[in-house]
């Protein structure tokens, strides 16, 4: 699985506004912090809005701030509001359940099964944390961005 550009610049996006609560933030130094295109991440922050995870301030000196307190910000329901399709497979498709496919497990495959159970268990420990959660340390005299670095998954070696 993996998530969407989107749900990442959302995160990111989220990350920047909470380690500055004392003012508005802009898309523009968000964009320049993370290197993302503000014209994503106003298609970020507007879902982010319609969610009712940001606050959006119009006009002069406008810009954006935390709808509510970094603890009350669940990761799994953020996740859950960027992402639009959580069918790992074919087969967990809604629609393709109604319609299946030309699988020739269809019916008979337990592996369904598994990854959706794998599925759930990632989104229960996105539930288990929230925005505070994965913030920066309080020690700092002023926050800086975090840069997100993927890391690649180790890799079992057969021997």
């Amino acid at each position: 699985m993996r998530l969407t550009a989107m749900t990442d610049y959302a995160l990111r996006l989220l990350l920047h506004v909470a380690q500055n609560p004392n003012r508005l933030c802009t898309i523009a130094e968000v964009a320049r912090a993370y290197g993302i295109s503000e014209a994503h991440l106003m298609k970020v922050t507007h879902r982010l809005a319609l969610g009712g995870w940001l606050e959006t301030v119009r006009g002069k000196g406008g810009g954006m701030r935390l709808a509510r307190p970094p603890q009350d910000i669940p990761l799994g329901a953020v996740v859950r509001c960027m992402e639009s399709d959580f069918a790992l497979v074919e087969c967990l498709d809604a629609a393709a359940a109604e319609a299946p496919s030309g699988c020739l497990l269809h019916g008979r495959c337990a592996l369904t099964g598994v990854l959706d159970g794998a599925l759930q268990r990632f989104m229960q420990h996105l539930d288990a944390h929230c925005l505070a959660d994965v913030l920066p340390g309080t020690g700092a005299a002023a926050p800086q961005p975090i840069r997100l670095v993927r890391a690649l998954p180790a890799v079992p070696v057969p021997g």
